[in-house]
C-alpha cells in the first residue's frame, strides 16, 4: 500500500466504521459462512479502536463456528467508486477506483450478559440525529422474545490495516476536477476530508 493512503490517525479508521458499521464478519478457522453485521467501534486507552461490539442470531452457524475458532476478520467498506478519466482534462490520465476500507484481524468472545446493552446501543447508533428516535422498549413485549434469539460479541482488535485511496496522490488540479465533476457527495466529501489541503 502506498503511504500516501494510510489514515492520517486513528480518527480516520473511527470516522469509517462510524459512518459505515456494516461489516463482513469472516471466520478464519471456522465452517461457517461470513456474515455482515452491524457493529459499533469501541476505544481503547491509546484512542485507537480496540475492540467491535455487535450481536448475531444464535441459529448463525458462525456463532458454533467462532465459539470453537474465535478467529475472524471484519471487512469495513466506506466510500467509494469509480473515477472515470471524462472528468479530467489531461488526455493522459486513466481511470482509477476510490475507495476507504478498513480491516481487522480479531478474536470474538461471545457476552450474552451485554445482549441488552448491544441492542440499546447500536439502536443508539444508528437512530442519532433523527427527529423522534426509536428505542428498543417500543416493541413491549416482543423484545424479550426476539432478544432470546440473538447474542452479544465483542471483537477484540488484534491487528488493523486500513486504505484510504481517496486521491490523495493526484496532482492540486486533478483533483479538484475530480471532486468538482464527480456525482457521487460523499466520496466527494471523503476525498476533500483525507486530502487536507
Amino acid at each position: 500500500m502506498s503511504p500516501a493512503y494510510a489514515p492520517r490517525s486513528d480518527e480516520d479508521v473511527l470516522a469509517l466504521v462510524d459512518a459505515y458499521p456494516l461489516a463482513w464478519v469472516v471466520p478464519l478457522q471456522a465452517d461457517a459462512p461470513a456474515t455482515p453485521l452491524p457493529l459499533l467501534a469501541e476505544r481503547g486507552g491509546n484512542g485507537g479502536i480496540a475492540s467491535l461490539f455487535g450481536h448475531l442470531a444464535r441459529n448463525n452457524p458462525l456463532v458454533a463456528g467462532l465459539q470453537t475458532a474465535p478467529r475472524a476478520l471484519l471487512l469495513f467498506q466506506g466510500p467509494q467508486g469509480y473515477i472515470p478519466p471524462r472528468l479530467v482534462s489531461n488526455p493522459t490520465w486513466g481511470p482509477t477506483w476510490n475507495y476507504a476500507v478498513a480491516r481487522f484481524h480479531v478474536r470474538i468472545e461471545f457476552v450474552p450478559d451485554e445482549t441488552d446493552d448491544a441492542l440499546e446501543r447500536l439502536a443508539r447508533h444508528l437512530e442519532a440525529g433523527r427527529a423522534d428516535p426509536w428505542t428498543v422498549d417500543r416493541m413491549g413485549t416482543r423484545y424479550a422474545q426476539l432478544r432470546e434469539r440473538i447474542i452479544a460479541f465483542r471483537a477484540h482488535v488484534e491487528r488493523t490495516h486500513a486504505t484510504f485511496k481517496l486521491g490523495q496522490d493526484e496532482a492540486p488540479g486533478t483533483f479538484a476536477e475530480i471532486v468538482g465533476g464527480h456525482h457521487d457527495p460523499e466520496l466527494r466529501e471523503w476525498m476533500l476530508r483525507m486530502r487536507g489541503d
